[in-house]
């Protein structure tokens, strides 16, 4: 036999084995990357949730997860073109027609506040509340109240929101709150910076959402502290990479991202499924005031699990927006 020849078939199996052993290796790396989907059964007739920022990305496939459950779901959106829109997908996707839009400007907390009383005069029930809407990255600029925009939105905004909401929460009980974090607050931020909460003394865009989000995580738990034996309980998570409208302050750093690790990015679908765990997952009541990714507990920031600046945090956000804790 030809032993080049043979020398050649050799050469080109292992060239052949090398492409297969890659590509799997992706495969088995975007599997990864993408998590595990929430394979609760949970009905969720009857019940009443409000997500905010329903109208797209992760936002909207928990609507429609929340949805196919058979709950009652209000969108709470700011922009009432796309809410709708997003609501009359939602209902002809999941043959839900319990889909309702609700207006919700989470940078302003006139808004907040006509929101809540909008909804508490509509509905006697809140089972879960899903603090999903936010802002990433974006340039410089103030809330309609004075906030830096990140803080404002991410935290203050939803801050606001749960206090006004916590009567109905517990009236519902056993209910959930579910604040959308990210591990940003760990990448972003060394801790709440209280000289300087509205980076007017100097802004990174960065740093302030990592901030925003940290702030998440914190009032996660100072939630979980005041609220023992109520029957309300309350979950922070990373969504993991997400592919989502999100990111349209970060243009060049997420085209960049996008063309080298898009291949590794969720889906809105799959970057959807920790909110949904924390939603209506059996069993995790336990849990509450923990930090989830990928539908399982992680450990957070060491800033985030500072008790003591959690009750600040909590402090500072009351006095911020004249929402205090009703019990």
């Amino acid at each position: 036999m030809d032993l080049s020849l043979l020398e050649e078939n050799k050469m080109y199996a292992y060239g052949v084995a090398g492409v297969v052993g890659s590509v799997s290796a992706l495969l088995l790396l975007r599997s990864y990357m993408r998590g595990p989907k929430c394979t609760s059964k949970t009905r969720l007739d009857g019940k009443v949730v409000v997500i905010t920022g329903a109208n797209t990305g992760i936002g909207k496939e928990t609507a429609i997860d929340m949805a196919r459950r058979g709950a009652t779901v209000i969108a709470a959106c700011r922009s009432e073109l796309k809410g709708l829109k997003a609501v009359t997908e939602v209902r002809e996707v999941t043959k839900n027609p319990k889909i309702f839009f609700m207006a919700l400007d989470l940078s302003s907390l006139q808004s907040v506040r006509d929101f809540a009383d909008s909804f508490l005069k509509q509905y006697k029930r809140l089972d879960i509340l899903i603090n999903n809407a936010g802002v990433m990255m974006c340039p410089y600029s103030k809330t309609k109240d004075g906030f830096e925009m990140q803080f404002g939105t991410n935290h203050l905004g939803h801050f606001a929101l749960t206090n006004l909401l916590l009567g109905r929460l517990k009236e519902s009980a056993p209910s959930r709150i579910v604040n959308v974090s990210s591990s940003a607050h760990q990448l972003f931020c060394k801790g709440i910076n209280f000289d300087d909460l509205q980076s007017e003394k100097g802004y990174s865009s960065t740093t302030a959402y990592g901030q925003s989000k940290l702030a998440n995580v914190l009032l996660t738990k100072e939630l979980d502290r005041k609220m023992k034996s109520t029957g309300v309980t309350s979950y922070t998570l990373h969504p993991g990479a997400v592919d989502t409208e999100l990111q349209r302050h970060s243009k060049s750093f997420y085209l960049l991202m996008r063309l080298t690790f898009g291949f590794l990015t969720k889906t809105p679908e799959y970057g959807a499924q920790t909110n949904i765990y924390c939603a209506v997952q059996e069993g995790i009541e336990k849990d509450s005031g923990m930090y989830f990714s990928d539908c399982r507990k992680k450990k957070s920031s060491e800033p985030s699990c500072d008790p003591g600046t959690a009750k600040k945090l909590w402090e500072v956000s009351e006095e911020l927006t004249g929402v205090k804790f009703p019990f």
